[in-house]
């Protein structure tokens, strides 16, 4: 199963976005899901996370306070809301899903996809 991020752009600093996730497949399961990103010549982190039933939430000290993530359930869609963005925010944003590990290792999880760049000017 892919999964798709979209909603990315260029924003100033202390503006919002709100990125979303979906399965490729309709109907397929995509466990719990999450955000990570990865700016240049940097290693992928993560950002959030949110169990399958929405119930739990998990986020980097970086982004608590300014991002949050949800999802629709019976859709396997995933969101991040995104406030107060920073310079320091600019990365390639993925979302994963089917976790197998811990929330917060991007080994955790199975299913991966293409990015949606993020970039926030001073």
């Amino acid at each position: 199963v892919q999964l798709q991020a979209s909603g990315g752009g260029l924003v100033q600093a202390g503006g919002s976005l709100r990125l979303s996730c979906a399965a490729s497949r309709p109907g397929a399961s995509t466990g719990d899901m999450a955000w990570f990103r990865q700016a240049p010549g940097k290693d992928r982190e993560f950002v959030a996370a949110v169990n399958l039933g929405g119930g739990s939430r998990f986020y980097a000290d970086s982004v608590k306070g300014r991002f949050t993530i949800s999802r629709e359930v019976n859709k396997n869609t995933a969101y991040l809301q995104m406030n107060s963005l920073k310079p320091e925010d600019t990365a390639v944003y993925h979302c994963a899903g089917r976790r197998i590990g811990s929330h917060y290792d991007v080994r955790g999880y199975r299913y991966w996809g293409v990015g949606t760049q993020v970039t926030v000017s001073s």
